[in-house]
């Protein structure tokens, strides 16, 4: 199902438009999720306090992918609580996803493998398992606030 793609609900003093002209496409969000190099990632610390951090990621199948040490704070967060936020570096051109953390711990899988390759493409580094697939909820986006602030939905 394609996701519902509509405007951000926020207080009217920001001047997001009502209608529909204007809305990113999801090729934006493709686009600068693909090329950039770091990425926020905020986690949920077991007092219920966030966790922020930036980390490494490839855009893989219109998901966003990265992976760090089991014993990292911001992974044994994601053990007790799969939810997170991705936010690019970027505060202009911004795309930010809110979902679940899907753990991916198959090294010899036919994904991994293009993890894998994707990371050695970019960063000049195999990453290996795990990895986290981040099954978005919603994503926000815009390139020029408010006037093309666009919000997807996914069931």
């Amino acid at each position: 199902m394609e996701p519902q793609r509509t405007r951000p609900k926020t207080e009217g003093s920001y001047g997001i438009p009502d209608d529909e002209d204007g809305l990113l496409s999801w090729a934006f969000v493709r686009e600068k999720m693909a090329d950039d190099e770091t990425y926020w990632v905020t986690t949920t610390l077991p007092d219920g306090r966030p966790h922020a951090r930036p980390v490494w990621g490839v855009w893989v199948d219109d998901t966003f992918h990265c992976g760090g040490g089991e014993k990292t704070r911001w992974v044994r967060n994601l053990a007790v609580n799969p939810e997170l936020v991705v936010h690019r570096e970027s505060g202009t051109e911004v795309v930010i996803i809110e979902g679940v953390a899907k753990r991916i711990e198959e090294p010899n899988s036919e994904l991994a493998q293009r993890l894998d390759s994707a990371y050695e493409g970019k960063y000049g580094i195999q990453h290996g398992t795990p990895f986290f697939a981040v099954r978005p909820e919603t994503v926000l986006a815009w390139s020029d606030y408010p006037e093309d602030a666009t919000r997807w939905r996914f069931d």
